[in-house]
């Protein structure tokens, strides 16, 4: 009673919990407490907050969860570096030169070569229209590439069409280059019918995949749909 400041009653409670062999050590709580006081188990009873409520300023069980899964999973709030592509036009500029002229050399073979672009309106504007080969199925092969791997929202039928028309303007431009080099080391000067009637073609057939394939593109009907 002298150390505590309390009376009687609280005094022999405190005797009889110290003394008692099978007092069970009580669960700590799962929230911040004040320092500890001595009171009785019916004040106790009265200052116990509610477990399943959650007020200001205690901290709350899904605090550390957050905390650990931050932890567990750094990319959560560091942005991944974006990739250079400096290398990809290095790579590009000798394929590029090496492309052009097999192209270029293989339309002479079959027939291209300056045209009047505008006869009678403009007589001396001339362009080689063996140039008309690199740029259109090279440029339709990046472009097709592009729709394929992009991660922008495209439709399977877009996906679909892009995939295999890239991987087919990649093994016909594979072809064009390996039947101008085999003609050139041959020394030949004009290249058989079947060849000039194939890259005769090759115009019409890029001008027709891109037209399709943009229109593809613009289509967004799967989207609405799914959405």
């Amino acid at each position: 009673m002298a150390e505590f400041k309390v009376g009687a009653p609280k005094a022999r409670a405190i005797l009889e919990a110290i003394t008692k062999d099978d007092e069970v050590e009580p669960v700590r709580p799962l929230h911040a407490v004040p320092e500890p006081t001595i009171e009785t188990e019916s004040e106790q009873d009265d200052t116990m907050p509610d477990p399943n409520s959650v007020t200001l300023g205690e901290p709350s069980l899904s605090e550390p969860k957050a905390q650990v899964a931050e932890a567990a999973d750094p990319g959560t709030k560091t942005k991944a570096r974006p990739v250079k592509l400096w290398p990809v036009l290095l790579l590009a500029m000798p394929a590029f030169v090496a492309v052009w002229s097999g192209w270029v050399g293989l339309g002479r073979l079959t027939g291209f070569g300056p045209i009047q672009l505008l006869p009678g309106i403009w007589d001396d504007l001339t362009i080689n229209s063996a140039i008309t080969l690199p740029i259109g199925v090279e440029a339709y092969s990046a472009f097709a590439l592009r729709v394929w791997l992009s991660s922008s929202p495209h439709t399977g039928r877009a996906r679909r069409f892009a995939k295999w028309s890239a991987l087919g303007s990649l093994a016909l431009g594979m072809v064009g280059q390996v039947a101008y080099h085999l003609m050139s080391a041959a020394s030949v000067t004009h290249a058989p019918w079947p060849v000039t009637t194939l890259v005769s073609c090759l115009p019409v057939v890029v001008l027709g995949s891109g037209a399709a394939l943009a229109h593809l593109v613009r289509d967004t009907t799967d989207l609405e749909v799914r959405n």
